[in-house]
């Protein structure tokens, strides 16, 4: 029988590198969160683009929802409010093809650490699924919220390197400018409810919709 991992607290920032790293088996690099579709419409096609296009990503769409989202599950205390959270987020998923990132990585996630340190947390949307981790192994939530954006700003700056194409530095350029943009969104959602929930993106909810039926694609949204 496997003995769980335990977790000293003067890791916690490695254990969140692991978390959030390319190589935790959550399937992230799968997905261009509809950016494939407007690399194909040609509406993103520099690094200029592409750091305007993440940052509103990040600020006025999925990132600010999901940070809300994770800072939520964090402060949950019972089972029947985590499983209100994560009906939520499925719920606010603009397409199947966004439902499914969050669905599946969620899944993969609480699947890979409940094999490693012993949890039984149920299947859960991606952001409530770290959330709830992050609160059951006592690492800050602020750290959290700020580590899951920068890795969801990283996964999508890879995908643009493949996709536009950039070059290396280019991407890790408009990557490094979304390090202080992370934190602050971590800070500022962290005392918010899902009331506070809103997007605008809508150029994105509409290309991750149109991704479904894109004839050649690499990603799976």
């Amino acid at each position: 029988m496997d003995v769980p991992i335990p977790m000293p607290t003067d890791t916690h920032h490695l254990t969140l590198m692991q978390w959030l790293s390319p190589g935790y088996p959550v399937g992230a690099f799968a997905y261009s969160h509809g950016l494939e579709r407007v690399v194909e419409q040609g509406a993103v096609g520099s690094a200029d683009q592409f750091e305007t296009w993440l940052t509103d990503i990040l600020t006025l769409g999925t990132g600010r929802s999901d940070a809300i989202l994770l800072h939520c599950a964090y402060r949950t205390e019972t089972p029947h409010r985590l499983v209100e959270l994560d009906d939520l987020a499925r719920a606010l998923s603009p397409s199947s093809e966004r439902r499914m990132e969050t669905e599946l990585q969620g899944e993969a996630f609480a699947r890979t650490t409940a094999a490693i340190w012993g949890s039984e947390d149920a299947p859960l949307a991606y952001p409530v699924a770290v959330g709830a981790a992050a609160r059951r192994a006592g690492i800050d939530a602020t750290m959290t919220c700020a580590a899951y954006l920068h890795a969801f700003a990283a996964n999508l700056t890879s995908a643009a390197i493949r996709l536009i194409p950039l070059g290396q530095t280019e991407g890790q350029t408009v990557l490094a400018r979304m390090t202080p943009i992370c934190h602050d969104i971590a800070v500022q959602t962290a005392h918010l409810c899902p009331d506070d929930i809103g997007s605008c993106c809508f150029a994105a909810d509409i290309a991750s919709m149109q991704h479904e039926t894109q004839y050649s694609r690499q990603f799976r949204s």
